[in-house]
């Protein structure tokens, strides 16, 4: 699939942002005044404490503020009605095709399935003029299961040889079978397993409430994990060779493997198999009765690569810390083994709304993941960076950067949603974006949440999209195939 003519790449010039920051940070030391501190030591005296009441006291706003905020929620308080009032969920470009129900992932973090199913969906809702319709969100979410084990297997194979507290071991054991994603991820999936209607496979107790699960086959696999390293180091021992260590490890790996299996088909069920025949039924829109045949890989390959097949879109993203117009991924991250590793083409954040806008224009809905915990209301549906008056409450100012925030820790890819609407001006400039979540029809404007530009600039890390909507130069890179290795701890192997 060729790529579209695309407007001119806005770069930024990092060695003259780099230069400035230099001299910013050579001015200010120069600036700075040397005090001695109340506490010597660096501990917390009670002079000290006694100096910083005297101030706060002195202040009737932050006196006003202990009065109110002592007794309810900041955030419900401190909410502006400025912000409330202008984030109206009223968009003049949207799809030209209104998917449902609007899907809920309750108790579960599959939040990256359920936005890959909402935007893999409206192809299938329209060719079969359907106006509710869903694709199992389990079915995907047992195969990413079961292979998330098997990875974490492999990997325990690998680095056999590396201490269990070596670092690169330890955060592969903290989340190893996590619900989250991303979405090379369910490339792999869609294109192993191929997909199903929910009334195929339906959503389980344990699909829905995912963490006694993951409590249960985590306890396992680390278990599983030590075993294989003792057998490892059992093998090599005995001057055993190369090739039969792994294969023996290999094949105990499958022994374990099929408890793992076994806990999976039990809490979850056991799926159709990707080229097995299954027949669905379903009345379309009209009321008119309709009914297909085949096996979940046909039914993939049927609807689901229209327009455009799922592996010619790639993720965009937009990571200040590093450079622009480069390709990324993330080391040991993945779920299938041996298959599509996560890639990311880093870039402005510019260039991800153009991208953005062009799609919904040509009624595509994107896919993106965000930090959606920062500055938002799950309830109301609204993610604005001017949503709380943090600053004008307690006189601070909230100075962190974009940048500042990955290296901190401080935000990281938490959710997967989808984008379906975009609200431009007189100039084609956005303002706010329509967003399809998965957290129920009881939230937001009836499932929908509005998210202003400002923050989407801020919170939005990630956007996916066909080759043919992206610049022909990030296409480019992408297809180059050069790219950098993150550490596995890198933020952006965080799995919304």
């Amino acid at each position: 699939m060729g790529s579209s003519p695309s407007k001119q790449l806005i770069t930024s010039p990092i060695d003259d942002e780099k230069r400035a920051l230099a001299a910013d940070l050579v001015a200010d030391i120069a600036s700075l005044r040397v005090a001695a501190p109340m506490s010597a030591d660096g501990s917390l005296t009670k002079s000290t404490i006694s100096s910083w009441e005297s101030n706060v006291t002195r202040d009737p706003k932050t006196v006003l503020a202990r009065t109110i905020l002592q007794h309810t929620d900041i955030r419900s308080t401190l909410t502006s009605r400025t912000a409330r009032t202008a984030d109206v969920h009223i968009f003049n470009n949207v799809v030209d095709f209104k998917t449902g129900p609007i899907t809920n992932q309750k108790s579960s973090g599959r939040c990256w399935i359920f936005s890959t199913t909402n935007v893999l969906r409206y192809p299938i809702m329209k060719a079969l003029k359907l106006d509710k319709f869903e694709l199992s969100q389990s079915y995907l979410f047992f195969w990413d299961k079961l292979n998330k084990a098997n990875y974490y297997l492999e990997l325990s194979i690998e680095h056999a040889d590396l201490p269990v507290d070596d670092r690169l071991i330890n955060h592969l054991s903290n989340d190893l079978v996590s619900d989250g994603g991303q979405w090379d991820m369910a490339v792999n999936l869609v294109e192993r397993y191929g997909i199903v209607p929910q009334a195929i496979f339906p959503e389980s107790t344990h699909s829905s409430l995912s963490g006694p699960l993951n409590e249960l086959v985590k306890t396992k696999l680390r278990e599983h994990a030590l075993i294989l390293r003792r057998l490892s180091s059992s093998l090599r021992a005995s001057s055993t060779s190369e090739n039969v260590v792994v294969s023996t490890l290999r094949a105990k790996k499958e022994d374990l493997m099929k408890e793992i299996y076994t806990i999976l088909t039990a809490t979850l069920g056991a799926p159709p198999p990707a080229d097995e025949k299954f027949s669905w039924e379903y009345t379309d829109a009209d009321g008119k009765f309709g009914k297909w045949e085949g096996t979940p890989l046909e039914f993939s390959k049927t609807f689901a690569s229209k327009p455009y097949p799922i592996s010619e879109s790639f993720s965009l993203i937009n990571d200040p810390r590093n450079a622009y117009s480069k390709l990324y991924t993330v080391d040991k991250l993945g779920n299938i083994w041996g298959a599509r590793p996560v890639l990311y083409v880093n870039t402005e954040i510019e260039n991800l709304k153009v991208v953005v806008v062009k799609m919904i224009k040509a009624g595509q809905p994107v896919f993106f993941g965000c930090d959606v915990g920062k500055f938002s209301d799950p309830v109301g549906g609204i993610m604005d960076t001017a949503l709380f008056q943090y600053e004008l409450a307690f006189d601070i100012t909230l100075g962190l950067t974009k940048a500042d925030r990955l290296q901190t820790n401080e935000s990281a890819m938490t959710h997967a949603m989808v984008i379906s609407g975009v609200h431009l001006d007189d100039n084609g400039k956005p303002l706010r974006y329509k967003v399809e979540n998965s957290w129920g029809e009881d939230r937001g404007d009836k499932g929908y949440f509005v998210m202003t530009d400002a923050w989407f600039e801020q919170f939005v890390y990630q956007i996916v999209a066909p080759k043919a909507y992206v610049p022909k130069a990030l296409v480019e890179v992408y297809e180059s195939g050069e790219k950098v290795v993150l550490p596995a701890w890198d933020p952006m192997g965080a799995l919304a």
